[in-house]
């Protein structure tokens, strides 16, 4: 038989084939999913989805061992272990010395008794959300989700339970799109290891990390960890978006965001999908990925389509007990900024350790929600125009610079657009007219005609002029909803 295959050139050109097939398949990769390579080159390729660029607005969820002691903020694991920290203190006061009592000991009493998934979802759908962005695993160590590379997580600790999974079914159900974040990388500077802390025992280095002196790159082992828990989270949930977190941008960190990258591209080529990647500061290129800002926002429009993530508390992402809350006027005006610089926002909540979210936590999503019922023709879907907008209110562009930003006025206006129609949306109720500079016909921005102007939610006919300085609009005696208010300005095709 051998000898009859060596003289058939058939033959020998099927078993060829068929031997080609077989290293295709064995090392589970096609012509189609070998689209990326691990280079900047290779990844310049990607595109953001247009599912991602028409949601503006998703759901960010800090949900962890942390919420248990519910102490200052997501950092008390961290900040208990430093002697200087106010944690440190409140730590040994009300559970004991470190030594005694550590982060493990929180995890039994993460017991997650009351979470309802499904809830969670309804809640995220009727808050107008689009995606959705769990934490799959914080600096913590704890993954939340069926984890093959430590024994420390969800499904075999605390809640018992597969939480990435259980809300992926659950959010799929209600269509919305499925994130999830890894702040994975951090937990290699999160942990001060002392022989006066548990963290240093080596029974409990599946969680707080193997002991290793501070401020030193991270080592090979846990790099190769690193990439292992990130591919196995996209291998098993199939994520529309993955989110990283600081600490991911550190130079030895880099061959292996190229090699995330190009392996998540190419699988979601395989699944028939678009899919995002977020990072912080340098980590990408930004025409590789998209741009997150944490608690921070950009003064203009941004070329690439680019995202803040913020939280409806000021001062922890994670539950505490004395939580400061955002007022929702001032949490939609941030979503209208963004959306008309093309970019998005990523909303965070923080539910207690038995899986509710806490009341006013839900009253803000809900009442968002309305707003977005009413006005969400002027959001979803649109794009930048040639100007964000106009008004007397500066924003500082960057990380962590909320904090300096001042209340909009009435004045402040922004804009989106969709095909003839552009959308002027004013960050407060003007009280008798509203005056839209950049619409004047001495300037070149709005060179069309305008031939009707509507207010989202009112059925009353406005009545509006045009001239050299501005387009006037009379504002009519009632309100269609609180906060902002968007106008539909319909341009001559």
């Amino acid at each position: 038989m051998y000898k009859c295959i060596q003289k058939s050139p058939v033959l020998t050109t099927v078993v060829a084939v068929a031997a080609v097939i077989l290293v295709v398949v064995s090392v589970g990769c096609s012509a189609q999913t070998a689209k990326y390579e691990p280079t900047w080159q290779s990844l310049k390729q990607y595109t953001v989805p247009q599912w991602y660029e028409d949601a503006k607005l998703g759901i960010f969820i800090h949900w962890g061992v942390y919420a248990v002691p519910a102490y200052d903020n997501e950092w008390y694991p961290r900040h208990m272990y430093v002697k200087r920290n106010k944690v440190y203190k409140h730590h040994r006061e009300n559970y004991g010395p470190q030594s005694q009592f550590g982060y493990k000991d929180f995890i039994p009493m993460f017991k997650a008794q009351n979470w309802d998934p499904d809830h969670w979802a309804e809640l995220f759908k009727k808050s107008g959300a689009k995606y959705v962005v769990p934490v799959a695993e914080h600096h913590d160590g704890f993954p939340l989700y069926d984890c093959s590379y430590t024994k420390w997580n969800s499904t075999q600790m605390g809640p018992r339970r597969d939480v990435l999974g259980e809300l992926a079914i659950a959010l799929r159900k209600q269509g919305l799109k499925l994130g999830a974040s890894s702040h994975r990388a951090k937990n290699w500077s999160y942990y001060t290891f002392s022989d006066e802390f548990d963290t240093s025992d080596p029974n409990y280095s599946g969680l707080y990390g193997k002991a290793h002196p501070p401020k030193i790159p991270a080592s090979r082992e846990f790099l190769e960890d690193w990439y292992a828990r990130t591919i196995e989270i996209v291998d098993k949930y199939k994520p529309d978006l993955m989110w990283f977190d600081f600490g991911f941008d550190p130079p030895e960190f880099e061959p292996y965001r190229k090699k995330f990258a190009a392996y998540y591209y190419n699988k979601a080529v395989e699944w028939g999908k678009g899919v995002a990647i977020n990072y912080k500061r340098k980590a990408f290129p930004p025409d590789t990925a998209v741009l997150d800002l944490e608690r921070g926002k950009l003064n203009d429009i941004f070329e690439y389509f680019w995202q803040t993530d913020t939280s409806v508390c000021y001062q922890s992402w994670g539950y505490i007990h004395d939580h400061k809350y955002k007022s929702v006027d001032s949490l939609i005006d941030e979503l209208v900024d963004i959306v008309s610089k093309n970019g998005c926002l990523l909303l965070n909540i923080g539910p207690k350790p038995d899986g509710t979210i806490p009341q006013p936590q839900e009253k803000i999503l809900l009442e968002i929600g309305k707003w977005l019922n009413v006005n969400g023709e002027a959001i979803y879907g649109t794009r930048y125009w040639k100007v964000f907008g106009e008004g007397p209110t500066k924003i500082i562009s960057g990380h962590l610079k909320e904090k300096r930003h001042e209340p909009y006025t009435a004045e402040d206006i922004r804009f989106t657009v969709k095909d003839n129609v552009l959308y002027a949306i004013a960050l407060d109720w003007p009280q008798d007219q509203l005056r839209i500079k950049s619409l004047g016909t001495s300037l070149t921005l709005c060179t069309k005609e305008i031939t009707d102007v509507k207010l989202l939610g009112s059925d009353q006919k406005l009545q509006w002029s045009r001239n050299a300085d501005c387009l006037t609009i009379e504002m009519p005696a009632k309100k269609p909803c609180e906060y902002a208010c968007a106008f539909r300005i319909t341009l001559k095709k």
